[in-house]
């Protein structure tokens, strides 16, 4: 298996199967066992397809007298594969492109002729490169949904959210590979030490343009068998996440509780602010994200954070006005991170509706743990008002003893007046992420 057939195989399982990209690529690479170099090929050659997807389809059906709803998946994700690789790939030749379209299509599908079509739609479509058919301008909404490849129901809710101009923004930026961030963990050592330990390993390094204590790395190849990652001199996070954490303003000897805390990137970034110091506890509801925060725990040297499993939703009355810092990074639709989970834009939108009722009671429950003048800190990575600020609204009218508080997180973001902030990929190059203060009426903190 090389790199095109691996990034085809998961592309066809999720189609299939409905199972996220990154997960069933990670399988997929194993079973190949591909060198890096491979590795890192199929990972562009999934992602790149995701990303570009209905426009791949726009260009592919002006060339095909069959709908593309009726070929074989497999059939469609080596066309789709070969149309990616002319459109946006400079280094690989267009023959070879297709030539391994078709080359695939001859081993892995059923139909004896469709090898023929791939190789007959495709060189039509080289042949075509410096003239593709127009998308059809006439509506914006479409437009939008073709070129950028977001389903029409994404683009309106964005588009309403930030206008046309920058909802447009928005979508672009879904479509570029994100940096991989790390957050040195400052109880083992400076982000200078992390940095040069890094470039020991011939990893690429650039401090983070804003955000203290942050590294943007390149040429990782396997991160966690770098012996940085080993020693805990660092752990995987994006900025927004940990703006969120700065937002609570943890502190040593505080009591803290992540409530939704997998995989563990915001009870990691508290248990570092709070120097080792306090009581962390990091809860999920599922019992095998438990061993994942302890690992992460105890590679990191935090021997104040003690995982749990434990549902939101449900009261425990041990808990309750017990801790200065209660964190509710809740279950959302996920449509701030379309950078590093390309699949999540094209999921069924009808299960989501359902997600402002589970964040209610959520919330509604954490609020209960937050001591008097303590702070209550709501996050999601989603976008969509009624996951956000919808939420929060509801929450304050039903809890008058919990009110909006400024604060000012790091970077150029400025301070937060009302409590509320949305960080968005285009703006300030993060994940996209709410996150929101509220502090519980009562005895300041001290």
């Amino acid at each position: 298996m090389d790199a095109r057939e691996a990034a085809l195989l998961t592309l066809n399982a999720c189609h299939r199967q409905g199972g996220w990209s990154d997960g069933v690529l990670k399988k997929q690479l194993a079973a190949a066992k591909l060198d890096s170099r491979d590795a890192a090929l199929a990972t562009q050659l999934c992602f790149g397809v995701l990303q570009n997807q209905l426009l791949l389809d726009f260009y592919l059906s002006q060339f095909s007298n069959i709908a593309l709803s009726r070929m074989e998946g497999k059939v469609l994700q080596a066309l789709r594969l070969g149309a990616y690789q002319m459109l946006f790939l400079d280094r690989i030749p267009h023959s070879a492109a297709v030539n391994c379209s078709v080359e695939m299509t001859k081993r892995l599908c059923k139909n004896p002729r469709a090898a023929g079509m791939v190789n007959g739609i495709l060189r039509s479509f080289e042949r075509s490169l410096d003239r593709l058919p127009a998308i059809p301008n006439t509506d914006p909404v479409s437009y939008l949904s073709i070129l950028y490849s977001h389903p029409e129901w994404l683009v309106k809710e964005f588009c309403m959210i930030l206008g046309t101009e920058e909802g447009a923004k928005l979508l672009a930026a879904d479509n570029q590979q994100p940096p991989m961030t790390v957050m040195v963990n400052t109880l083992r050592g400076t982000a200078e030490q992390a940095e040069q330990r890094l470039k020991e390993q011939k990893v690429e390094v650039t401090p983070h343009p804003w955000l203290p204590d942050c590294l943007i790395l390149s040429r990782t190849g396997d991160l966690e068998g770098l012996d940085a990652f080993r020693e805990g001199l660092f752990y995987v996070q994006d900025p927004a996440s940990r703006v969120a954490v700065e937002a609570a303003e943890v502190r040593p000897g505080m009591r803290v509780l992540d409530c939704c805390a997998a995989p563990g990137g915001k009870s990691f970034a508290a248990g570092i602010a709070m120097k080792n110091q306090g009581e962390l506890i990091s809860c999920d509801i599922h019992p095998h994200k438990k061993k994942l925060l302890q690992a992460g725990a105890d590679r990191l040297g935090l021997s104040i954070i003690t995982p749990m499993t434990a549902d939101g939703k449900v009261f425990r009355p041990e808990w309750e006005g017990a801790f200065d810092r209660v964190l509710v990074d809740a279950p959302c639709s996920g449509l701030g991170v379309i950078r590093k989970k390309p699949d999540i834009r094209y999921k069924d939108p009808e299960p989501l509706k359902g997600l402002p009722e589970v964040q209610r009671a959520i919330l509604d429950n954490a609020s209960r743990y937050v001591r008097p003048g303590g702070i209550l800190l709501y996050s999601t990575c989603t976008l969509l008002r009624r996951e956000n600020e919808e939420v929060v609204r509801w929450f304050l009218g039903e809890h008058q003893d919990f009110k909006l508080e400024s604060f000012t997180p790091p970077g150029t973001v400025g301070t937060v007046a009302d409590g509320l902030v949305t960080l968005l990929p285009h703006r300030h190059g993060t994940d996209g992420f709410f996150i929101c203060r509220m502090r519980r009426e009562g005895q300041a903190d001290g």
